[in-house]
């Protein structure tokens, strides 16, 4: 059981600082679980930032471990006349970070199908919380971090950054579309990769520093493989996404951006679609559809062609009565129909201030709010969308969805996929 006594009198403890304020003047103090590429991005992102401290990083990769630390010395170490600098504490095991009280705060950025456990465990440490897209592995773990989170009374952020940053374009658009800009949209067409697919890969020999059973933590025992973890520092983006074991493949690691917009746009944070239809081409790895309740169709995947024959794209595409959006990281595009304009009201609906992912997680911390501009609950519903897509996908079966329930309708064999049970060494209780 992943529970040792030491762990258990931490999370007992009363969650003092998550439920108070922090001092404009007091340093937040930060653990990272997981340094690969998003957990040496996070890291730099938050070094130098004035209200933080880096004072400890876990992984279970030797080498990926000391080269963070050896990044946070030579940061901390410019700030001193001598130029050195010591005070990171290294941990092979995340569950001795979170022991540590005098850490304030964690920054997750691990593969998905660890996300729901260091969560949680978090949250029960005391520990505000700041943890990669997409925030789970199957639907069941979305709930278990919601509430948890929710007892705990710690700031979340999930990071989905596109709701914060990209030159304000994703919540320009949202913003058109609460204004009426193209009238009520009634279909959403995203740009996402494939759906995710059990993995085959052969057996390597595990490298040397690597922890390869802490790894693979809740996920099944397999051999190891370089695909899945690279060997050494490596400079791209493994391709553990792909594979069901660990992830929800690129529907759901884009997914986790493009299909959050889409969710924010339609107003449907704290629900999701209710019908989920696969192409009618079992082998087709596109042209999912998604159905709203209120009739909108969200589809994955597949764009119309204009009159030019080409293919009118984007990571988002809304289309609506009077015009489409189409909204990515790089391109923002209004395209009215013949005679319609749009502008703004006096009084007009606008998205929550935040122009920096990070910092709005830090400012909600400094001043004593336990929610961000992308709480637990969205970055959860967003998750099930992808999961949904994942399972449509699978099944290759209309899938009936009630998102108050969070289940299927008469559908065992789809509700029992919305979880799965963790290998026994590391079930959290």
């Amino acid at each position: 059981m992943l529970s040792r006594r030491t762990f258990l009198a931490a999370s007992a403890a009363p969650l003092i600082l998550a439920n108070r304020a922090v001092a404009a003047n007091d340093k937040l103090t930060l653990g990272f679980i997981g340094v690969g590429m998003m957990g040496r991005g996070h890291l730099g992102g938050f070094l130098g930032r004035k209200e933080v401290e880096v004072v400890a990083i876990a992984d279970c990769y030797k080498e990926r471990l000391d080269n963070a630390v050896g990044i946070v010395e030579k940061r901390y170490a410019d700030r001193k006349k001598d130029g050195t600098w010591k005070g990171v504490k290294a941990h092979a095991d995340f569950r001795q970070l979170l022991d540590d009280k005098s850490i304030d705060a964690v920054v997750i950025g691990t593969p998905d199908h660890w996300h729901a456990n260091m969560a949680v465990l978090a949250a029960r440490a005391g520990k505000h919380i700041y943890c990669e897209k997409p925030l789970t592995h199957n639907i069941a773990e979305g709930r278990w971090i919601v509430d948890e989170v929710k007892k705990a009374k710690v700031t979340f952020q999930v990071g989905s950054q596109q709701r914060s940053e990209f030159a304000n374009r994703f919540r320009a658009a949202v913003e058109m579309i609460w204004n009426g800009w193209i009238g009520p949209v009634k279909t959403v067409r995203i740009g996402v990769g494939t759906p995710n697919k059990p993995c085959d890969l052969p057996t390597q020999e595990v490298p040397p520093g690597l922890d390869w059973d802490m790894w693979q933590g809740p996920a099944p025992e397999r051999g190891y493989s370089e695909v899945l973890c690279p060997k050494g520092i490596h400079s791209h983006f493994p391709k553990w996404r792909e594979y069901r074991e660990y992830a929800g493949g690129y529907v759901a690691d884009m997914g986790a951006h493009h299909f959050d917009i889409a969710q924010w746009a339609l107003k449907m944070d704290n629900s999701g679609p209710v019908l989920i239809e696969p192409p009618s081409d079992s082998k087709k790895l596109s042209g999912l559809t998604f159905t709203y309740a209120n009739g909108v169709k969200m589809i994955h995947g597949e764009f119309e062609k204009g009159r030019d024959g080409k293919e009118i794209s984007a990571d988002c595409v809304f289309e609506g009565t009077e015009g489409t959006i189409l909204v990515g990281r790089g391109q923002l595009d209004v395209r009215f129909k013949s005679g319609s304009k749009a502008a703004f009201p006096d009084k007009a609906e606008r998205v929550l201030p935040s122009g920096d992912h990070r910092q709005n997680w830090l400012d909600a911390i400094q001043a004593g709010k336990t929610e961000c501009i992308c709480t637990p609950e969205i970055g959860h519903r967003t998750a099930t969308v992808c999961h949904l897509g994942n399972l449509g996908y699978q099944l290759r079966r209309k899938l009936k969805w009630d998102p108050v329930k969070e289940e299927f309708a008469n559908d065992d064999e789809a509700n029992k996929l919305r979880s799965r049970e963790p290998r026994a060494k590391w079930k959290v209780a």
